[in-house]
């Protein structure tokens, strides 16, 4: 497997950034116990004997877990371990009950893989500016989550919410591969797609769900890897690259001023948009691993690794190269488009449905994401379905209106004005809305030609200027003439028939 190439220089400093990400497993029981996962219960109602670590309690697997585990080995190309061992953390804090975490050392279930993606360097046209990266897997490993310690609602004291305790989480951990902090906003951009894609993942960082840990370091190029701090918590893209930048330049600076980086685990504070220290990092001989004498080892059986393997959905990087060969898009669009499968979906059903597949590409990518993103909504909030999309895309095709006019054809659509619970046919309710709109493109070439006849008599001195060399002039008189015709004439028709007219 190639490795990644390394980025430009940081005031003459190699920036090396590994990652740790916190999957929480979409399961309906915690890792251990059958305690619900549901977020946003009252504190404390969803921890159980089990998570309380209360005498004579002992943790059972949960199956789904390990499954979801398998699906994300799957996807990323990973190997699955047919035996791992869980084993325990050990480290004091006051929302974890029994002293120590159960998690997996030595041996995880997924070992090594890679993640793939394009990152923009903003060089020129769409694919030209995209450089196609590799991010190199070490493992992913089944643990439990801790409790959560709240501090805002107590004066003076804390409290303790054991509703997170024993929440099944995949920690998904890289190679120091990458090279920037948009290299790392683009890996964990793409991860985070696939985790959500296979449905292991809700993916919402605002609650929680998938949360990453950046260890950044500076060197010299060619020196040995400097030594890294922990950037904990990071739970939103945008914060995630302030706080990847701040912390390079903080650790460029100390070095220049001659100061030494200690390994330490430090916060982003998102209002003064600086990471401070928040404890020295320990290293793995402070947390005293050994392996958990209640869990015996997970065995995964080859046939199960099959069964989950051939319900696994088309993955998102299989699906765009799909895109590329049956559609012939370019690799821009089919990696835009896979952004989801609810994305995915709309396009495919666009694209079959009216046989215009980058017309449908740049409709899906243009006006309605534009129109989405500007009342916050997602592709599967759209008002106008993909077949209602497919007989627009038909009549443009068709000639029947031009782009500008369909784009009012969809502002109707858009409100529902054009919904009729009558109408029934996709295109017949497209054909009723262009019908009362009175946008139907004008392609008669005798009506044009008369409308050009009467521009070029009426504006002889662009005429002649354009016959004198001047082609501004022809565009002014296609304006014209799309002016006389109230905007319905076929534009190619008016540029073909004036061009002759003119000579």
């Amino acid at each position: 497997m190639s490795k990644p190439t390394a980025s430009l220089l940081v005031q003459g400093y190699e920036v090396v950034i590994g990652f740790e990400t916190h999957t929480q497993l979409a399961t309906r029981s915690k890792i251990f116990s059958r305690a619900a996962t549901a977020f946003g219960a009252e504190p404390n109602t969803q921890a159980c004997a089990v998570d309380l670590a209360l005498p004579g309690t002992l943790p059972v697997m949960n199956r789904e877990a390990v499954a979801c585990a398998i699906r994300l080995g799957l996807a990323v190309g990973a190997h699955i371990a047919e035996k791992s061992v869980f084993a325990r953390k050990n480290y004091f804090y006051p929302d974890l009950p029994k002293g120590y975490q159960i998690t997996q050392y030595e041996i995880p279930v997924v070992q090594g893989g890679s993640v793939t993606f394009f990152l923009d360097t903003g060089k020129g046209a769409a694919d030209a500016a995209r450089e196609k990266k590799t991010v190199r897997l070490v493992r992913a490993h089944l643990e439990e989550d801790a409790g959560k310690s709240l501090h805002e609602d107590f004066i003076g004291q804390s409290g303790i919410d054991l509703n997170r305790a024993g929440t099944p989480l995949l920690e998904i951990v890289t190679e120091p591969d990458i090279r920037s902090s948009a290299e790392a906003v683009a890996y964990a951009k793409e991860l985070h797609k696939i985790v959500t894609w296979i449905g292991i993942c809700d993916g919402n960082m605002q609650e929680g769900s998938f949360r990453c840990d950046a260890n950044v370091s500076v060197r010299k190029p060619g020196a040995p890897l400097g030594t890294r701090r922990e950037i904990k918590n990071l739970n939103s893209f945008k914060f995630m690259q302030q706080a990847i930048d701040y912390e390079v330049r903080w650790q460029i600076e100390q070095i220049e001023d001659g100061h030494a980086i200690e390994q330490a685990t430090v916060l982003f504070d998102p209002d003064t948009g600086e990471t401070r220290a928040m404890r020295t990092k320990e290293d793995a001989d402070d947390y005293r691993y050994f392996p958990d004498p209640d869990l015996p080892p997970l065995v995964v059986a080859r046939d199960w690794v099959d069964e989950v393997k051939a319900a696994m959905p088309e993955l998102p990087r299989a699906m765009a190269e799909r895109f590329v060969q049956q559609y012939g898009l370019p690799e821009y669009d089919a990696t835009t488009l896979t952004q989801s499968p609810a994305m995915a979906a709309y396009f495919e059903a666009a694209a079959q449905a009216s046989g215009q597949a980058k017309m449908a590409s740049n409709w899906v990518m243009g006006e309605v994401s534009r129109r989405l993103n500007n009342e916050e909504r997602d592709i599967a909030e759209v008002p106008v379905n993909a077949g209602q999309l497919a007989a627009l895309l038909a009549r443009i095709a068709d000639g029947t209106v031009s782009n500008n006019a369909a784009r009012q054809v969809m502002d109707a659509l858009w409100t529902g004005e054009g919904a009729d619970a009558q109408v029934i046919d996709a295109r017949a309710q497209i054909d009723a809305v262009i019908e009362a709109k009175g946008l139907k493109q004008v392609s008669d070439s005798g009506a044009i030609e008369k409308i050009i006849d009467e521009v070029m008599a009426a504006n002889a001195e662009m005429v002649a200027q354009f016959r004198a060399g001047k082609d501004k002039a022809f565009n002014a008189l296609v304006g014209q003439a799309m002016k006389a015709s109230k905007g319905k004439a076929n534009p190619q028709q008016v540029n073909d028939l004036l061009r002759k007219k003119l000579g």
